[in-house]
């Protein structure tokens, strides 16, 4: 403890999904002790990052490109089963094979600027004065609402992704599907199967993608992602880039019409939606699939954000600040990205350690 309250440590993690852990298995491989040299924190109730919240007709066999976090294969996991059961027992497992020690639930409310040179990680279990910062929070915290003349005057229900139920809240309605994520045609898809009626409504036209994404298709569309952060812009995710990928669910739901798109209504009204044309749409719900930023606001006090609205980030260090690191932000938000930037963290963050230590010990 420090004489402005906060417990000495080297690093603080915040976050334990699949960056947040991946940072930390790669702390502890360079010698760094749990709950000596860092700390990790997760506000989570339990292992599995945003997968635990997860909706339970996401199957693992349904999953995208779940990659294996480092040290430890997934292995033998049952298609049939949700994706946050599978995921969230996974995780559980790798926290206590590396025992990571991670401390749950605890709220990370602030990160600021401290004494000699630390940071001042203000939580709900106290405060914490670490020499770097990782920061693994995601999105899944922060789900994006447009805003929309008439959203108030709508007498039927709106939901976001994040709370979506699984297909069965909505047999027998009409839905209207907002968003053309992957998100979005998932549920859709599953929707149409029970629902009265549904109408898919995005903003620009969905762009589909035939053939395999090999590494040369990945890393332009990262490319793409890094450039926008490099110029202190909000992220993208990488999927917006890489367009839906034409599978046999996909084609079959374009033949059966359920994947006809009509651009973005103008208006929301009491019993549905319209547009300016003289269309309109009656609904019973309005499922709000339109992604998610990142959850990053707890790293207000350190003025990290450019003029463009986004923190600007070379590797994974903050342009602004070289002891705050961002992991599954950007570029490295997917799967194996995200494992990449907590190895490439801790790499930066052991130079920084390393040179405070020499600087100390003087000539």
């Amino acid at each position: 403890m420090n004489d402005f309250g906060g417990r000495d440590v080297d690093v603080v993690v915040v976050g334990a999904g699949q960056a947040g852990l991946s940072a930390a298995y790669h702390l502890r491989r360079t010698g760094m002790e749990p709950d000596r040299d860092f700390v990790v924190l997760d506000h989570a109730p339990k292992p599995g990052g945003a997968w635990q919240f997860r909706w339970p007709s996401l199957t693992y066999g349904k999953v995208h490109g779940m990659h294996a976090l480092p040290g430890m294969e997934l292995t033998g996991a049952d298609g049939g089963r949700p994706s946050s059961e599978v995921i969230g027992a996974y995780f559980a497992s790798y926290e206590e094979r590396f025992a990571l020690r991670v401390h749950r639930p605890v709220e990370v409310h602030a990160v600021r600027d401290g004494e000699g040179g630390r940071l001042l990680v203000e939580t709900s279990e106290g405060a914490y004065a670490p020499r770097a910062l990782i920061n693994a929070t995601g999105t899944w915290d922060r789900p994006f609402w447009p805003r929309y003349p008439g959203q108030e005057t709508f007498r039927g229900r709106q939901l976001h992704t994040a709370g979506y139920p699984g297909p069965e809240a909505f047999a027998g309605l009409r839905v209207v599907v907002v968003g053309g994520g992957a998100s979005g045609t998932q549920h859709l898809m599953e929707i149409a199967e029970v629902a009265a009626e549904t109408t898919w409504v995005t903003r620009r036209e969905p762009v589909f993608r035939e053939g395999p994404f090999g590494e040369m298709e990945g890393r332009a569309a990262v490319a793409l992602v890094e450039e926008r952060v490099r110029r202190g812009l909000p992220p993208q995710s990488v999927v917006s880039v890489t367009g839906l990928p034409l599978n046999d669910a996909i084609r079959s739901a374009r033949e059966r019409g359920v994947l006809d798109r009509v651009p973005m209504f103008d208006r929301v009204t009491p019993s549905g939606v319209a547009w300016d044309d003289g269309r309109t749409v009656d609904a019973d719900v309005i499922l709000w699939a339109t992604g998610f930023r990142a959850a990053i606001d707890h790293l207000a006090p350190l003025r990290l954000r450019e003029p463009g609205g986004g923190i600007r980030v070379e590797g994974t260090r903050a342009a602004r600040d070289e002891r705050v690191h961002l992991v599954g932000y950007g570029p490295s938000a997917s799967t194996i990205g995200a494992n990449r930037a907590g190895r490439a963290a801790v790499t930066e963050i052991r130079r920084l350690l390393d040179r405070e230590r020499v600087a100390l010990a003087g000539p």
